[in-house]
């Protein structure tokens, strides 16, 4: 597993990319863009861009680990 870069949540900008994401949890570019796939994560689609809300993707975080950063 990689180390992600992000040491908190209040490092992470309002809205975050499938990159983003990989880095924050850790896992491969690949792995950051399956997951923002996948039918129960938070992602907000503006054309053909996906992004997922910040408050959102810490929500899902918690949700699916019972923890908090």
């Amino acid at each position: 597993m990689k180390k992600s870069v992000y040491q908190s949540y209040d490092e992470l900008p309002l809205f975050l990319n499938a990159e983003m994401v990989a880095q924050v949890l850790g896992v491969s570019p690949s792995s950051g863009y399956e997951l923002m796939h996948e039918p129960d994560f938070p992602v907000l689609r503006v054309g053909s861009c996906m992004v997922v809300p910040k408050e959102k993707f810490i929500q899902w975080v918690e949700e699916h680990t019972g923890g908090s950063g």
